[in-house]
Order: C-alpha cells, then sequence, then structure tokens
C-alpha cells in the first residue's frame, strides 16, 4: 500500500456520504479518468474499511469487489463511518459476559416476568406494582439482550458495534466501561423471606 493511497482511501471513506455525485465532472472523459484514480485506491479503501469496523471480513466478498459497483459501496461505507464513528470497538464485548451466561440470565428474567403475569391475573390489589415490575423486567431484558447481541460472533462487527453504542448509550459510560450492569431481574421487588 502506497502511503498516497492510504492518505486518499481516509479522505474517502471520512467524507459525507452523499459527496461522491461531487466527484464527477461534467466533462466525460475527464469524470472517466477521476472514477479510474479511485478505482485503483479500491482495494486500499475495502481495508481500510474492514481496519476501522466499517465493513465485516465476511463482507469484503460483496462489497468494494467490484469496480462498477465502487461508488455504491463508497457510499455504505461513508454512511457506517458516520454512524459508527463514537461506537466502541467490538473488542468491548469482552467486558460483559459470554453468550451462554447471558442466554440463562435472560431466561430467568423471562420466567419472573410470565410469573408477574400470573400473579397479575390473581392479585388485583396490587396489579399496578406487578404492572411496574414488568415494565423493569422488560426494561433490564433489553439491556441484557443490547449485552447479547454485541457478543454474539455470528452477527456483522457492525451490527455488534451498533449494539454496543447503544448499549452504552442506555447504561451511561461510567457503567459501560467499569461493566457494571443492573441486575438481570429486578432483585429489589423480590420479598424477603425470613
Amino acid at each position: 500500500m502506497f502511503p498516497l493511497d492510504y492518505v486518499l482511501a481516509v479522505t474517502l471513506i471520512a467524507t459525507a456520504p452523499d459527496c461522491t455525485e461531487a466527484v464527477m465532472i461534467a466533462d466525460r472523459e475527464e469524470a472517466a479518468d477521476a472514477y479510474d484514480a479511485f478505482v485503483t485506491v479500491r482495494p486500499v479503501v475495502q481495508q481500510l474499511a474492514v481496519d476501522w469496523e466499517l465493513l465485516d471480513p465476511r463482507e469484503t466478498r460483496y462489497v468494494m469487489s467490484r469496480s462498477e459497483d465502487f461508488t455504491g459501496d463508497l457510499r455504505l461505507i461513508r454512511r457506517r463511518y458516520g454512524e459508527l464513528r463514537d461506537a466502541p470497538p467490538s473488542y468491548d464485548c469482552l467486558r460483559f459476559p459470554d453468550r451462554g451466561m447471558i442466554n440463562e440470565l435472560l431466561k430467568f428474567n423471562r420466567d419472573y416476568r410470565q410469573y408477574l403475569e400470573a400473579r397479575q391475573a390473581t392479585e388485583t390489589m396490587s396489579w399496578w406494582q406487578l404492572h411496574d415490575a414488568m415494565v423493569e423486567c422488560d426494561r433490564i431484558y433489553q439491556v441484557w439482550d443490547l449485552v447479547r447481541e454485541a457478543n454474539c460472533d455470528y452477527y456483522y462487527v457492525t451490527v455488534r458495534r451498533q449494539a454496543l453504542k447503544k448499549l452504552r448509550e442506555t447504561v451511561g459510560e461510567l457503567n459501560f466501561y467499569n461493566a457494571t450492569l443492573p441486575p438481570h431481574v429486578p432483585v429489589w421487588r423480590f420479598a424477603r423471606i425470613n
């Protein structure tokens, strides 16, 4: 990779998604020359997009693989750059529990919610308290579901990074970077037995 190709690739990726048409010049011959110049940098753009986690390595088979799709593929990468610019890297999921453990916690969450629903049908006096507990249970489920999505290896890296970004927004930066998550069920609702 030549340093100028790398600089051009960075510039192409970091430009706004709708600026591709501005590159095309009115004169057809000049436009063809400009297009050929960008097509030569295509493999560099593809590798840089993978390195920056804007493309999953599995996507390289069909994104930025054909010269005639360069403009559309570049628009896709630019859009992802805009969306994921401030998203955590995919390896940030390593600070959280693995998918197997998360699945068990989420199963318990759903079982507990079903228990609350069954109680709500029979205990009319505490209907609103049980409703609030179910809402809390659902909110907690959403947080843990984002953690599970971020830990899912068969999802594309962009999906996993979006889940991490949403998780960070949901729990706050301090909690995210300290891996402090809420309990998997609203334990403060549990009654103490003596």
